[in-house]
């Protein structure tokens, strides 16, 4: 019958055969009594990128397979981690995100963004991440995925929109799980950070300088025999029944990761601020004991002097809080998972079939603490808690006098803002397949449901509105301090805040202030599908030149995406200080109906110079009730002029629909990086006219206060007359295979993407209006009553979502595996895969121009993006049971975005920040099968403790950048140890 399995090893002929391969397995070693793979009867093979049956198993788009093998050898228990390895992945989500995590882990290939990225699990798709606010949030959750089960990854790079619909812009990521095993299988794993202080710019001295002065924030850690420790099990086990008519495989797993704090490495002890000197320790005005700016945020800044409540000017060098010692490096996280699988064949030719997965997954994002950030107060010489001092510099001369002021105080006090993060996700598939027509027709009808729950608490946050009332004191009428609020009424709870002088804050003051914020929703996905395919060389459907006849499948889909997101009164109304404006709820859904095709013809087989010549097409018809419909098609070929060579080509043209989020999304303010407002400091870097166009007055320019943190007010939000995106990919390729052990492969890609859903990013828009490129762009400007972008509310520059740019990328991917047996001594196998990536173009506004983010980082190109990174291992299969793998990884250097000539690039920038340096890593591991049943890992990855590039945290903000670096793109931690046993029944 046509479902018959076949034994070779899909993994590895499809590696050989159809794609990039990183076969880094050993030889297979002796298997336990009960065997891994069940039930040998019936089973589709299925290629990532066609949904036809193959009669081989080549392909027309390059794909790239990791097997089980190579996710143990690598030691990685997350899975954005082991795909962050691959070269045509750039950085996104994950464990390493602190400030503004989402809590999910997202993969993001060819860099053009997570929701850009179809992720599959055994060809289906998985459901939006989180319903938490931004449209990122809607890319799948990689957490979902439990590394120990997967089988193998299959990764296809360049649009497939045409075979799976909407996402797959620049590629798919396809899971096969394992879920046909019989047997049971125990599996134990820690892994543990191991690092010597050691950075070799100077970090250290830097902080040590800053210590002799303030102890309480700065000081310099010792060496690290062990941190960061990661914990995790599971248990497989599985059996065939009904006289191996059927097989049903369950999965536990638990994991455990412990919190490590940028305190705990010497290049993140402070966070770096640069200037013509090199690094220094810089830091935030919302500082301890506060930054407090007279005169309604234009005048000068004072501080507290002492516990007597005198005052003293605010010195910007030393005074600055120094907030990066209580960040999270890694996010402690507890995720429970279970998965189960079961397929019964009710008939010769039907199989029913079911999975179902849960994972919980809980994690707290720790940052600095909460306070007043710019908060703008009235305070009334009447406030009994206010010093001589305090009345002299705000003006306050005798009773009824008032003076506005804006705070700028860290609640050190109250400890650092904890972002308490789970998610609980459901999926579940039932289906049938099969074929008929005597094996010619195969069938596959399916329905799946799967939802996300999100619950989130914000802890130690201030609340706006209290910290205002608790700065209105006045004298009650038995002698005592109270509120205003409690005199009149309003608010008897209130509690006076005193932040005037010196070790004044007591538990019942913070009790007040602070306030939780709570948040929680679901995302809901159902899906109904059926697919039909045929290979009609049984019906005389084949070309006389070729012996495989036509191959053709065709089938329907029916997709329902929901999201519901609930945010309390304090996130609503904007009422918490540290989250840089409010958060507002959002409900939408949309239902997307879709035929689809697929076409697959030989046309000349087994000729001279036409080993192989073969062309398939595919087409895809989505209508969306949110009233767009888009139209996906593609084609490609291969050419095999003799067997060893083979040519292929394909072309796709791909649609993304816009997301819930990015159509529903309340407006609202959020904050955006940028390296600084050219229109502060005491010397600004555009002229007094330039700053007149942003809304900067005569009195105010040569002072205004630049953002210490670099990150300034954008208005941010969704529209519901977002149009589809709209992709083309090509991709031309050739595999090679001169001899059965050595293969390599050369693909070229190109992907371009037009309309893109996206923002003016508010760097341009400023650099723009400073230009005087027209009043469109200083339209979208406003600055506060101080001149600042960042200060108070009211300053914003507005980037609502809008269809306006494009972006294209291209690039080569190289493969190269070869192998060869030892006489006595084994085998050897070379593996080799790297992307050289030749442009990475944006245009973010038609007509205005374009640059390139190739070899670059920083606030425009975002991570680092190199122009060369690759992964290169050896490994040695001895004949004692013994198998040792040294890795290779190396990434080129990086330049700062601002060191472009580019125009819509280029600005100021300092020396010590203008590149990250090149990094080679070197990762070695080894396994011993002790036992038939038993086998023991160990390894060390990052192997000679080599730190990361850093720079200053004005050009590695949030939330890719963390610690001065980017820990999602390198290894950041140390040296990374691994041990594992696994033993089966």
């Amino acid at each position: 019958m046509q479902m018959q399995r076949k034994k070779l090893s899909l993994a590895v002929v499809q590696a050989l055969q159809a794609g990039l391969v990183l076969g880094f397995a050993a030889t297979a070693r002796a298997q336990a009594p009960a065997p891994e793979v069940a039930a040998q009867k019936s089973e589709k093979i299925e290629v990532t990128g066609t949904r036809i049956p193959p009669a081989n198993l080549e392909g027309a788009s390059p794909v790239t397979v990791i097997d089980a093998q190579t996710i143990k050898v690598d030691g990685l228990r997350s899975v954005e981690s082991l795909l962050n390895n691959l070269p045509q992945v750039m950085a996104d989500m994950g464990g390493n995100v602190s400030n503004g995590a989402s809590g999910t882990a997202t993969v993001n290939l060819r860099g053009l963004g997570p929701t850009r990225t179809l992720v599959l699990v055994n060809g289906r798709r998985l459901p939006a991440g989180s319903p938490r606010a931004g449209s990122a949030t809607a890319a799948s959750d990689l957490n979902q995925i439990p590394a120990p089960l997967i089988k193998r990854i299959e990764v296809l790079t360049g649009g497939a929109g045409a075979i799976y619909g909407s996402d797959a812009v620049s590629g798919v990521v396809n899971f096969i799980m394992n879920d046909n095993f019989e047997g049971v299988q125990v599996e134990f794993n820690q892994s543990f950070y191991n690092h010597d202080q050691q950075n070799p710019r100077g970090v250290s001295t830097i902080v040590a300088g800053r210590a002799a002065t303030n102890s309480a924030q700065f000081a310099v850690p010792g060496d690290k025999s062990s941190d960061g420790k990661i914990y995790d099990a599971n248990v497989l086990m599985g059996a065939n029944f009904a006289n191996g008519k059927g097989n049903a495989t369950l999965f536990f797993n638990y994991k455990k990761e412990d919190a490590l704090l940028e305190s705990e490495r010497d290049f993140s002890a402070c966070s770096l601020g640069s200037d013509a000197a090199g690094f220094n320790c810089g830091g935030s005005s919302t500082s301890y004991p506060g930054r407090f700016f007279l005169n309604g945020g234009s005048g000068p800044s004072r501080t507290v002097a002492n516990a007597a409540g005198n005052t003293r000017a605010f010195n910007a060098a030393l005074d600055q809080y120094n907030f990066a010692p209580t960040n999270f490096y890694q996010r402690p996280s507890e995720r429970y998972g279970f998965n189960a699988s079961a397929h019964y064949d009710i008939y010769e030719n039907a199989r029913v079939y079911s999975e179902f997965s849960f994972h919980d997954d809980h994690t707290v994002s720790q940052i600095a603490p909460s306070g007043l950030f710019g908060n703008p107060f009235t305070i009334r010489f009447e406030n009994p808690l206010l010093t001589q001092d305090w009345r002299n510099d705000l003006g306050l001369l005798k009773a009824g006098d008032t003076s506005d002021i804006v705070i700028a105080r860290r609640n050190v006090e109250g400890g650092g803002r904890q972002d308490d993060i789970r998610h609980s996700s459901f999926r579940t598939v039932l289906g049938v397949k099969g074929d008929f027509g005597g094996g010619v027709w195969n069938y596959d009808a399916f329905m799946q449901t799967a939802k996300v729950i999100y619950q989130e608490t914000f802890k130690n946050e201030f609340s706006i509105a209290r910290s205002g009332r608790a700065l209105d004191a006045v004298v009650g009428p038995n002698g005592t301090v109270v509120c205003r609020s409690v005199i009149d009424g309003s608010d008897p709870n209130c509690v006076p805040y005193n932040l005037w002088s010196l070790g004044k804050i007591t538990p019942e003051q913070l009790n007040y202030i602070q306030t939780p914020g709570f948040q929680k929703g679901s995302t809901e996905q159902t899906i109904q599908g059926a697919t039909l395919a045929a290979d009609l060389g049984t019906y005389g459907w084949k070309l006389p030149s070729a012996k495989n006849g036509i191959g053709v499948a065709f089938g329907i889909e029916r997709r329902v995406e929901k999201l519901q997101l609930d945010t309390d009164t304090a996130f609503t109304t904007g009422d918490l200080a540290g989250q840089g404006g409010p958060i507002i709820g959002v409900v939408g859904q949309y239902t997307v109906k879709e035929v689809f095709g697929e076409i697959r013809a030989p046309l000349i087989e087994g000729a001279p110079f036409a080993h192989l010549l073969s062309v398939n097409g595919s087409v895809r018809h989505s209508d969306y009730s949110i009233n767009q419909k888009t139209d996906s098609y593609g084609f490609g070929f291969e050419w095999a002029p003799v067997a060893p060579v083979r040519t292929r080509a394909s072309y796709q043209r791909a649609a993304r629909a816009p997301n819930v989020h990015e159509l529903f999304d309340a407006q609202s303010l959020g904050l955006y990086n940028n390296t600084s407002d050219p229109c502060a400091g005491t010397v600004p870097t555009a002229t007094r006219a330039q700053c007149a166009l942003t809304g900067v007055t005569a009195s105010q320019y040569g002072n205004i206060t630049d953002s210490p943190a670099g990150q300034y007010n954008g208005l941010f939000g969704g529209n519901p007359k977002l149009r589809p995106e709209k992709s083309d990919s090509y991709t031309v390729g050739i595999v090679v295979e001169p001899m059965r052990n050595m293969s390599a492969t050369l693909d070229f890609f190109h992907i371009n993407l037009k309309d893109q859903i996206s923002t003016l990013p508010s760097p341009i828009v400023l650099s723009q209006c400073l230009s005087g490129a027209g009043a469109f762009y200083c339209s979208l400007i406003t600055r506060d009553a101080a001149g600042t972008l960042w200060l108070l509310p009211q300053a914003r520059i507005i980037s609502t979502n809008i269809n306006i740019g494009n972006q294209s990328t291209s690039g080569i991917d190289i493969g190269f595996n070869y192998s060869r047996k030892l006489d006595g001594y084994g085998s050897m196998a070379v593996n080799f895969v790297g992307t050289y990536v030749r442009k990475f173009e944006t245009e973010p506004i038609p007509g205005l121009g374009s640059y390139d983010c190739v070899g670059y980082f920083g606030s425009t190109c975002g991570v680092p993006l190199p122009e060369w990174r690759h992964k290169l291992r050896g490994t040695w299969t001895t004949p004692w049971n013994v198998d040792v793998a040294l890795t290779w990884r190396h990434l080129n250097e990086v330049k700062l975005d601002n060191t472009s000539s580019n125009a819509l690039l280029s600005a100021t920038s300092f020396e010590v920040d203008r590149s990250l340096a090149a990094r080679d890593y070197f990762d070695l591991s080894a396994s011993w099968d002790a036992t038939k049943s038993l086998t023991l890992r160990a390894g060390i990855n990052n192997l000679f403790d080599k730190d990361p590039p850093i720079a200053s945290g004005g050009v590695t903000g949030a939330p890719f950048g963390n610690g001065n670096t980017f820990p999602m793109v390198y290894d950041t931690l140390g040296r990374r140890v691994f041990i594992n046993a696994l033993y089966k029944f």
